[in-house]
Formats: structure tokens, C-alpha cells, sequence
């Protein structure tokens, strides 16, 4: 599954880094804490948090991650934007809480 097929499939709204909406999601990780993702998550995995500033990109690039959603209908800061931009790891958005799109996505990436 693409980050853009997910992105459809879930209603989650594409904020930045519109370049990477073709790469590949191979799972998922949940966490707001940086140095918890930095230790686990892995190359190809959506990141779900409600984290907003700079420093999810680095993180993000680092790991190779196919995406970020921010939930609760957080909004990323403008260097945030930016830096998706230049990387192409998408920045997407949801209303919903991080335990219910963290189910949903599971659900969808193992029917």
C-alpha cells in the first residue's frame, strides 16, 4: 500500500511533502516520544504522533519513514513544512486520537 492510497483510504488530509505519496507503507509506530521512534521504528513505517516541530523530520529522514500523521488535528510548524518539502516524507492529518487511526491503520495493513 502507498502513503497516497492510505492517505484515501483512512480521510487523512495531505499537509505537506506531496513528493512521497507513492512510497510503499510496510507497518506502523505510535509514539510522541522521539528517542522511543528514533530506537524502533523502522525504514517504511507511518509514524503517527501528535509531535509538530522540526525535530519529527529529522527523525523521520533518518529512519526512512514513509510518512507522518499528526493526529487531533494538529498542524505542523512552518520549518516542519519545510523540511518535508526538501525530504518528501509526507505530512498528513487526522482529527481523530492516535489510539483510534493507530486500529484503523493496523486493520488496513493486515485484513
Amino acid at each position: 500500500m502507498t502513503v497516497k492510497e492510505m492517505a484515501q483510504t483512512l480521510g487523512l488530509k495531505v499537509l505537506a511533502g506531496e513528493g512521497g505519496l507513492e512510497k510503499k507503507i510496510i507497518g506502523g509506530y505510535t509514539s510522541d516520544l522521539l528517542s522511543d521512534v528514533m530506537g524502533y521504528a523502522d525504514a517504511g513505517y507511518v509514524w503517527i504522533t501528535l509531535q509538530t516541530h522540526k525535530n519529527v523530520m529529522a527523525i523521520a529522514s533518518l529512519k526512512e519513514l514513509a510518512a507522518v500523521v499528526l493526529v487531533k488535528g494538529f498542524e505542523p510548524d512552518a520549518d516542519t513544512v519545510e523540511l518535508a518539502e526538501q525530504e518528501d516524507i509526507p505530512i498528513l492529518s487526522t482529527t481523530e486520537q492516535a489510539f483510534e487511526l493507530s486500529g484503523r491503520l493496523y486493520r488496513l495493513l493486515h485484513p
